[in-house]
């Protein structure tokens, strides 16, 4: 005779899923203030550099996008997706989810494919409006290479996040200091790209995470031929995700304490 207590019956996988998928997604759709920064402050980039002689200064039309899609990612997952998960791990919500059926790698994926959606309509918003204002005919090709670009995007800057969270406990400070990589990392792109500064300090924009993406998103919508440079940036782009998710994973904690 089979014990009824002793006798756990785990749901299905693909009912847990939709499940997690359903509340972050209702609960990322509350947070508006999050969702409007990462599509409205690209779409303010965008706009104010089609004005006068600043596109020609930020290095065209196709560049000027690609920072903007840039930093449309870095607000939604730096900023977003990282004070998110703290808040929810300093509250104890991460501790109640790891006690229900879903196992703790579908809790993460969850939250990172809906984070991950956000972004790609985020960025498909940005673009359309960017090849409008900045007077642009890409093609469906196009268009899909410059999604394909943004998934990666978002991956390097959830990875980056990820890592921020495993490595700071406190939900204030996890705030701080990802204000201040997204001051370092905005001002790296733009004031490091127009080599102000030096060609030293242009090549290190190139080989971070915000140059090597506006470096591919520009070669993309520019329809350029591929070349070494965007082979550098994409696997700059892959060692940050791959070492910082690792960070994140290694590091992580489901509770501050």
């Amino acid at each position: 005779m089979i014990d009824p207590q002793s006798d756990t019956v785990r749901p299905p996988l693909g009912l847990a899923m939709r499940s997690l998928l359903r509340a972050d997604a209702i609960v990322l759709l509350r947070n508006r203030v999050s969702a409007t920064l990462s599509i409205l402050l690209p779409i303010v980039i965008v706009v104010a550099t089609s004005l006068g002689a600043r596109t020609a200064r930020l290095g065209g039309a196709e560049l000027t996008i690609g920072l903007a899609l840039t930093i449309g990612l870095i607000t939604s997952c730096v900023l977003g997706y990282s004070l998110n998960l703290a808040h929810d791990r300093e509250v104890g919500v991460l501790q109640r989810l790891r006690v229900t059926p879903a196992p703790t790698w579908m809790i993460m994926t969850s939250r990172l494919c809906v984070q991950v959606v956000t972004n790609l309509i985020a960025s498909i918003v940005v673009v359309i409006v960017g090849v409008i204002v900045h007077g642009l005919t890409p093609t469906v090709g196009q268009y899909a290479l410059v999604l394909a670009v943004a998934v990666l995007g978002a991956a390097v800057f959830l990875a980056i996040g990820q890592a921020l969270v495993g490595l700071v406990p406190s939900t204030s400070a996890v705030n701080a200091i990802g204000r201040v990589l997204f001051i370092i990392l905005v001002l790296l792109g733009i004031i490091g790209s127009t080599g102000i500064l030096g060609d030293t300090v242009k090549s290190i924009s190139g080989w971070s995470p915000v140059g090597a993406l506006m470096t591919l998103f520009s070669d993309v919508l520019g329809g350029a031929a591929w070349n070494n440079q965007d082979i550098y940036s994409l696997l700059a782009c892959a060692g940050y995700i791959i070492g910082f998710a690792f960070i994140g994973i290694r590091w992580f904690r489901w509770e501050t304490r």
